[in-house]
């Protein structure tokens, strides 16, 4: 077996340079966790027309193994929710399900978890169990509790987590339910994205306990690192502490719209020109926000036959849409439904730029057992409140 120990140091090393690891334990983990055991039997390297090369570590020379494990990038691991590389001859088409997530996102989250001797911590999402055995050498592995709702993964992670020589408490189930095994606890980490952030975490954190996780709708990007503290009446508050993108919980995920878009729209009950561009929809913060004024949107991007770009809104829950076109600059928005899905996002993005665009760290967070509340001080019109349903 090839040594890393050098690859280790060098990971700390740019972790360090970057200003993401400052805390001495850590970088006693990163430098002692070897990466490329938590990514067996393979991983799924990006290639030519959207299709994926996979790569394995019995089938690639060790020098070239050791290089691709210590890319500081996220690595998929599976794809559809059950195609490995060792499974895959050849390219593949798919959509990635599981993955070791970048190294810098990972160790930025543990810093940020705020740790100390004897917390006892529970993880959303074991995945590879990468960040799992971090936490087991920075808290002893009797302190971790993770989970994950893929068994299969959840299989290759306990062996990686063995190799490594942790056997940490990994339960294999719905993580949007917690698990009652050692709660309640002092921290829970999520390495995974919620639409919101399920109060079964806030029951089963301590008082003074920090939930983390990323928020946002189903879209892949545009959304945010929420940070909360549990109070002793069992609300949490907090705030967005920046961008984060993971994938979408699996009972979260949604599949993507399909079929005859234009027929989905075609009968639309009003039309006027945008005052906002949907463009606007690609930035990072335009779209968190997008997600807050509505939160059952979901952004969809097509093209004509004639080559033309098509823009959609939907809100299957809701049977909303907006759709848009452009002509010369200009967006013309048609929308349908009980529900003006444009108006809406139309008005915070509006309210937003109105407030000279604060980053989405100005986003404060409040959580109840009835509601999410979501709000930037000092500008009402930058409220939005979620009721929660069937807790």
């Amino acid at each position: 077996m090839t040594d890393t120990a050098p690859q280790r140091r060098a990971l700390a090393d740019r972790l360090t340079r970057a200003g993401i690891l400052s805390s001495p334990r850590w970088r006693a983990a990163v430098e002692a966790v070897p990466r490329e055991l938590f990514l067996n039997p393979g991983v799924f390297l990006p290639a030519e027309g959207g299709r994926w090369r996979p790569v394995t570590a019995a089938g690639t020379d060790p020098a070239e193994w050791v290089r691709i494990a210590y890319r500081d990038e996220s690595l998929t691991t599976q794809l559809d929710g059950h195609l490995t590389a060792d499974q895959a001859g050849d390219l593949v088409a798919g959509s990635p399900t599981s993955s070791s997530t970048n190294p810098f996102t990972v160790v930025d989250m543990l810093e940020k978890l705020d740790v100390e001797d004897g917390h006892e911590v529970l993880e959303i999402g074991t995945g590879t169990g990468y960040s799992s055995s971090l936490m087991c050498f920075r808290l002893g592995e009797d302190n971790v509790t993770t989970v994950e709702v893929d068994p299969d993964v959840a299989a290759r992670a306990d062996a990686a987590l063995e190799a490594a020589g942790y056997s940490t408490w990994t339960v294999t189930g719905d993580g949007l339910l917690g698990h009652p095994r050692r709660a309640p606890y002092d921290r829970i980490v999520a390495t995974c994205a919620v639409r919101r952030i399920p109060y079964a975490w806030i029951r089963q954190t301590k008082p003074g306990g920090i939930v983390l996780t990323t928020v946002g709708g189903s879209w892949h990007y545009g959304t945010g690192l929420a940070k909360v503290t549990v109070a002793e009446d069992g609300t949490a508050t907090g705030r967005i502490i920046g961008r984060s993108s993971f994938m979408q919980a699996r009972s979260q995920a949604e599949v993507p719209i399909a079929g005859d878009l234009s027929a989905r729209t075609a009968y639309a009950d009003s039309e006027r020109e945008s005052k906002v561009s949907p463009l606007r929809l690609e930035e990072w913060m335009p779209a968190f926000l997008a997600q807050l004024a509505a939160p059952g949107a979901r952004f969809t991007r097509a093209t004509s036959p004639e080559g033309d770009r098509l823009l959609y809104i939907f809100d299957p829950d809701r049977e909303s849409f907006a759709s848009f076109r452009e002509n010369d600059g200009t967006w013309t928005v048609c929308q349908g439904g009980p529900v003006a899905l444009w108006d809406a996002i139309e008005q915070t993005i509006t309210a937003w730029q109105d407030a000279d665009s604060p980053d989405i760290t100005a986003v404060r967070l409040h959580i109840t057992r009835e509601a999410h509340t979501y709000w930037v001080d000092g500008h009402p019109a930058l409220r939005w409140q979620h009721h929660l349903i069937g807790i």
